[in-house]
């Protein structure tokens, strides 16, 4: 009986996903090894389309036993070539803390298991087949009720707070990933799971190698080498996530910043985050800190305040010495007293209304001091706002159908494959 089990549920992949001829395999597998996996001709084929893809529903020590089944290829499996982020300032703190948010909730507080991810996540970003953006990349399918591509992206994982030093470090690994580090083992793969899964691609991918729990894809033929990877500009371009704001300060913003806009403040970043730091607690919401009123307060980085009235705007951004003293990241919105927000979460009445903003992360560099120019001229236009509100995506439903990119937190029960010789109705090849 075991041996049935293995051969159905070994030769479902193929079925499922079409395999190619395989009858001059390894022949044609020798020569393209010593081709080295480096030249080669575009085909006139679009790239593989990418889809979520659902898992076969079954016990985690029988998927462990079809997994190993499934061999790890002979090709050859180059590093990726180092990736450099090109763009604003504003762009790199957004791509940073999108790729750290990947790389802690797929692979938890395991720094070699974060810096797998972050290769994977950036080797999408280079393909033609995904998203042109770090953050479009992790992001990707969080609009769709049927599934997202990193599965923490909508089915609430999000909701779990990591504890500031494995986020410091996951963020430390992504800065170092943006700047060039490239985690040889997995090459150019494109797609993992965990090893008590079986996704329907798993026998249509070549199987590169195993780091941890986790076992590392990408796709046979032209569009799995290395020249599949050069083949388009990357835009910087990072969008805002409305999902990990209270995380990340850089999305946290209520509005985007003009290119080029500065603080006026005579203090850095730097010589604000090394001064000693106050004490600012819940118990401290509705009275006056700082000479402002606190309103709220989230992960003890983003303060919400009441602006004193008659108070010139100039004096605005002096409350970063108070409210960010001590903080690497640091992120203050504020209202005058008829505007300010009488609850969360914010609508977008209060962001339109929001008269001043400050956020500094030093360690991308970020500062910036912004007014609402509406209400509050300002000689610099790049001291304005942008009257343009982002809207962050509600979380879908809990998808039946799953991601081919799984954490090694748990193992969930998904839709039963087809029978074989039946077309897949929700679930393609990705």
């Amino acid at each position: 009986m075991w041996i049935v089990w293995l051969a159905l549920f070994a030769g479902l992949p193929a079925a499922v996903a079409g395999w190619e001829a395989r009858a001059p395999r390894e022949a044609g597998e020798a020569h393209f090894a010593r081709r080295g996996l480096s030249h080669g001709v575009r085909p006139p084929s679009p790239p593989p389309p990418v889809e979520p893809v659902a898992v076969y529903a079954l016990p985690a020590d029988r998927a462990r036993a079809l997994n190993a089944a499934i061999p790890f290829s002979r090709l050859a499996n180059p590093a990726a070539r180092p990736f450099r982020f090109e763009g604003s300032e504003t762009d790199l703190a957004r791509a940073v803390d999108c790729l750290a948010a990947a790389q802690i909730y797929e692979a938890g507080d395991d720094a070699v298991g974060e810096r797998a991810v972050a290769q994977v996540v950036l080797n999408r970003v280079r393909h033609p087949a995904f998203p042109k953006t770090v953050c479009g990349v992790v992001f990707q399918g969080q609009e769709r009720t049927t599934g997202c591509q990193f599965t923490f992206s909508c089915d609430g994982a999000l909701a779990r707070t990591p504890s500031p030093a494995a986020w410091d470090r996951a963020r430390a690994i992504a800065r170092g990933a943006l700047a060039g580090d490239v985690f040889k083992p997995v090459g150019y793969a494109t797609h993992y799971h965990t090893d008590w899964v079986v996704p329907y691609w798993s026998g249509s991918l070549d199987k590169l190698t195993r780091v941890g729990t986790h076992l590392f894809f990408r796709w046979r033929g032209w569009w799995g080498t290395p020249p599949a990877f050069r083949t388009r500009t990357i835009d910087g371009g990072e969008p805002l996530i409305g999902r990990i704001a209270r995380l990340s300060p850089a999305h946290s913003m209520a509005t985007p910043l003009l290119p080029g806009a500065i603080t006026p403040m005579a203090d850095s970043a730097d010589a604000i985050a090394a001064q000693a730091r106050q004490a600012i607690g819940l118990d401290q919401i509705g009275k006056s800190v700082g000479g402002v009123r606190l309103i709220a307060l989230a992960d003890m980085r983003s303060f919400l305040v009441e602006l004193p009235r008659g108070s010139k705007p100039d004096s605005w951004p002096e409350s970063a010495r108070t409210f960010c003293a001590g903080r690497s990241q640091c992120r203050i919105m504020g209202w005058t007293a008829n505007d300010a927000p009488k609850e969360l979460p914010l609508t977008l009445a209060n962001l339109a209304a929001m008269r001043f903003s400050y956020i500094h992360d030093t360690q991308s560099g970020l500062q910036r001091a912004l007014w609402n120019c509406d209400q509050t001229p300002r000689a610099d236009k790049r001291d304005c706002m942008r009257r343009r509100v982002p809207v962050a995506m509600p979380a879908p439903p809990a998808p039946t159908g799953l991601a081919g990119v799984r954490r090694m937190d748990r193992f969930e029960t998904v839709k039963i494959a087809p029978a074989p010789g039946t077309p897949p109705s929700d679930a393609q090849q990705p």
